[in-house]
């Protein structure tokens, strides 16, 4: 492929410690500090692997699943939120649940994206409504978020879950 070649330009001119070289139709200054990284989620909806040309250019190199209840516990004191740590594990887990319990659909997130976008979104209406308790603000953020993707079967279970997480917060429906 095209990138591959390249990718094999760029090396070679590392590996002869060059400070300018031809890419393309053009010489170019190469700064010995440039790095080529892929980050591949193989498995993940609508990913493909790399072509094998382009995967002899690079060194795999395995990664832990993050913390998802820490991340989101600092997010949470970030956005301004004083209870950050019980909230972070009642959202954590609702999200846990959520994937083991609710029916399997490609358009269902559950994953870091869909967690910092809910936090973000916690934060925005913390901001908008300071005397509000920061549970019923959350559930809030999580309800709003994800209750217009739910099929109708699954939101029962959905609402289900927040009371049992949350069993003192009572949330308006707005």
């Amino acid at each position: 492929s095209v990138i591959a070649q390249q990718l094999m330009q760029i090396r070679f001119a590392l590996m002869s410690r060059e400070d300018r070289f031809r890419f393309g139709d053009r010489v170019i200054n190469l700064k010995p500090t440039c790095g080529v990284f892929v980050t591949m989620n193989p498995g993940y909806a609508g990913r493909t692997e790399l072509p094998d040309n382009l995967k002899v250019c690079f060194r795999p190199v395995s990664m832990m699943i993050p913390d998802y209840g820490l991340i989101a516990e600092i997010m949470l004191y970030a956005e301004g939120f004083s209870d950050a740590k019980a909230l972070s594990k009642k959202m954590v887990q609702l999200y846990k649940l959520s994937s083991e319990q609710l029916s399997q659909q490609d358009h269902y997130d559950f994953g870091m994206r869909a967690v910092k976008s809910v936090l973000v979104m916690a934060g925005a209406l913390k901001r908008a409504n300071p005397n509000l308790d920061e549970d019923v603000v959350l559930i809030r953020a999580m309800r709003d978020s994800n209750i217009p993707k739910f099929l109708a079967d699954d939101l029962p279970l959905f609402q289900a879950l927040i009371v049992d997480l949350f069993p003192e917060s009572v949330v308006e429906e707005v």
